[in-house]
C-alpha cells in the first residue's frame, strides 16, 4: 500500500498541507552565455615578476563576466579577479583555461 508523499504529509500534519502545489517549481537555470571569442595570454607586467593568466575578449554584461570568472576560478582552484572586461587568474594556467572555455562552448585561443 504505497502512498505518495502528499498523502503521507496529510495523514501526519492534517489538512493544512493539502494546498501544496502539484509540481515543484524548477530551480532557476544557470545563466546561459552567448558564445564568445577569448584570447588567453600570460602577463608579468606590474606584478613583481609573478605570472598571471589574462582572459580577454569578453563582450557582454558585467554579471556574466563575474559568473564566468567565478566558474573558472572554482574549476581551476586558483585565485584571481574580474574587472575591466577581463579575467585575471593567478599562475600560468593558459592551457587549462583554453580547454575549459572550449568545453563551455566558447572559442578560445592561446595568446603569447
Amino acid at each position: 500500500m504505497a502512498q505518495d508523499w502528499k498523502e503521507l504529509l496529510k495523514d501526519r500534519f492534517g489538512e493544512a498541507l493539502a494546498s501544496l502545489p502539484e509540481e515543484a517549481q524548477p530551480e532557476a537555470e544557470a545563466p546561459r552565455f552567448r558564445k564568445q571569442r577569448f584570447v588567453v595570454s600570460i602577463d608579468r607586467r606590474r606584478r613583481a615578476g609573478k605570472q598571471v593568466t589574462l582572459v580577454t575578449g569578453f563582450a557582454g554584461e558585467d554579471a556574466e563576466l563575474e559568473t564566468l570568472g567565478r566558474q573558472l576560478k572554482t574549476r581551476l582552484g586558483v585565485g584571481g579577479s574580474v574587472g575591466e572586461g577581463e579575467i585575471l587568474l593567478q599562475g600560468d594556467v593558459r592551457d587549462k583555461v583554453v580547454s575549459l572555455l572550449n568545453e563551455m562552448g566558447h572559442q578560445a585561443k592561446r595568446g603569447n
